[in-house]
């Protein structure tokens, strides 16, 4: 019997966005470069945003057609390069 075992990429990041400190979180259910990172981060209110980032020509795009806050969309470039510096790491 093999046994095989999926990676999980989990790590936050503290980011100042807006004039404040926020702490994004980015999931990732295995650690192949292709697929999917959700990312969670919380709004001024309290509220969890919640969104998914994929890869599309060698970049991390924000997916999806939900209405995310400006401050979360202006930060795409920053979060495309948090994740490609966690790759180097694994």
């Amino acid at each position: 019997m093999e046994l095989d075992f999926v990676k999980n990429i989990q790590f936050t990041k503290l980011m100042k966005v807006g004039g404040r400190l926020k702490e994004f979180n980015f999931r990732k259910p295995n650690s192949r470069h292709e697929g999917t990172f959700t990312v969670d981060v919380m709004d001024d209110n309290g509220n969890r945003i919640i969104f998914r980032m994929e890869l599309i020509n060698n970049n991390w795009k924000i997916t999806g057609q939900q209405l995310l806050p400006n401050w979360v969309v202006e930060s795409e470039p920053d979060f495309n390069s948090i994740i490609d510096a966690e790759f180097k790491l694994n």
